[in-house]
Formats: C-alpha cells, structure tokens, sequence
C-alpha cells in the first residue's frame, strides 16, 4: 500500500502520520504543496495536521489555494481515497471537499489531551475494522475543532451515514470539548472516499504514549 502525505508550510505532523503507515506496512512518500500532480501508485492521500501558513485568515483558507489542492480535487474525484487530520480536516473543508466548517474552539482556548471518541458509522474504508459503538482513546490538538454545519446539511450528514465518530467519555457517553455541532470529530463525504476528523489517530499508535487505538482506525485503509 502507497500513502502519499502532503506537506504545506506550517504542516508539523506529517513525519508522525509516516511513522504510523509506515508501522502498519505501508510504503510513504511526502508531497510539498508546489507539487501539481499525486503520484499515480498512491492508494491513500492524507493532508496531515499542523498549522498550515501559520492559520492565518482562517486554519486551512491559504492552503487550500496551493497548486497541490487541484491534484487532490481530480485524484478524489476519481475514487481516490483522502484522508484529512486536524488542519487536513479543516483544508478539506475549506476546499469544498467536505462539508461544513471548523470554527474556533467554544472556550476561545487551545485544547491538546487524549479523547474518547465513539464509532458511529462504520459502513466506509477507514473504520470498517472498528464496530458501530466503539469507543477509541484519541488525542485532540486544536484551536478551530468546533465543526459545524447548518440543520439542512446536518439532516444530510445523518441520512447517509457520514458521521464517523462523535466525542464522548470512556463509556460513551456524550462529552464535547469545542462545542462542535452533536460533538462530531469526524465525517465522510456522500461517495465514503473523503475522510476528515479532528483527532490524530496517528498519534496513538505506541501504549507507551497512552494509547495504541490509532492502529484500529487506520487499518481499515489496508483491507479495502
């Protein structure tokens, strides 16, 4: 398997997401934005986190412009598959790839611990090997993970099945740390081959750094 991973300006994630493919067996290569083109043997396209152009104007509005964005927009428009983490959530979104946006964080403060989020469609490549109703330990980094979407796109959201994983407490119970929209952490777009969540399951790939429930999410991109 092939993951190409994009690097902007002010990416600062994107050698911790090759670590974690690279565990799981995966093959990498990372793609500066001035590229106009995704390799042709890339079987999964991740926009990594950090801080794209330092987030300036809005987390995501410059990146979305860099010469790369089109490449991705034909690659998914193909079937590609993509995956958006954090600031790659927040591109993806700003590009029109995804729907909905990330505001700032509803305390106005920067949030960096571990998570629970619960599994609430597993019907899609990325959490396939997870079950409706699992609940993983993620860590949260971010200043703009409030997600939100209007009562039209939301009613959508839901009719087909594009809300991957919500926030919640180790037993699943609700428990929203942005104030993000029915604490969603993560969607799909309509055609399940774009992915987008807050959390960073690939920083929880080692039980030595308080959590290895990142291998159960990404695995699922493995066995499509």
């Amino acid at each position: 398997m092939k993951v190409t991973i994009l690097q902007f300006p002010g990416t600062n994630c994107e050698y911790d997401t090759q670590y974690a493919f690279e565990k799981l067996g995966a093959s990498t290569e990372i793609l500066w934005h001035k590229s106009e083109e995704v390799p042709t043997d890339t079987d999964l396209l991740v926009v990594a986190g950090g801080f794209s152009y330092g987030d300036y104007l809005r987390s995501g509005a410059i990146a979305r412009f860099s010469p790369v964005m089109k490449a991705v927009g034909e690659y998914a428009s193909k079937g590609g598959k993509v995956l958006g983490i954090c600031n790659g959530f927040q591109v993806l979104t700003e590009a029109g790839l995804l729907p909905g946006a990330l505001k700032r964080n509803e305390s106005l403060h920067f949030i960096s611990k571990h998570h629970h989020l619960k599994v609430q469609n597993n019907d899609n490549d990325f959490l396939k090997e997870l079950n409706n109703g699992d609940v993983v330990n993620i860590p949260i980094a971010h200043h703009d993970g409030n997600y939100y979407i209007d009562d039209k796109g939301l009613k959508e959201l839901k009719e087909n099945n594009q809300i991957l994983v919500t926030y919640c407490d180790e037993n699943g119970n609700e428990l929203n740390p942005n104030g993000s929209v029915e604490s969603i952490a993560g969607i799909s777009n309509k055609e399940k081959n774009i992915f987008g969540l807050m959390p960073h399951p690939e920083r929880a790939m080692e039980t030595i750094l308080g959590s290895d429930d990142g291998i159960k999410m990404l695995e699922g991109f493995f066995k499509a």
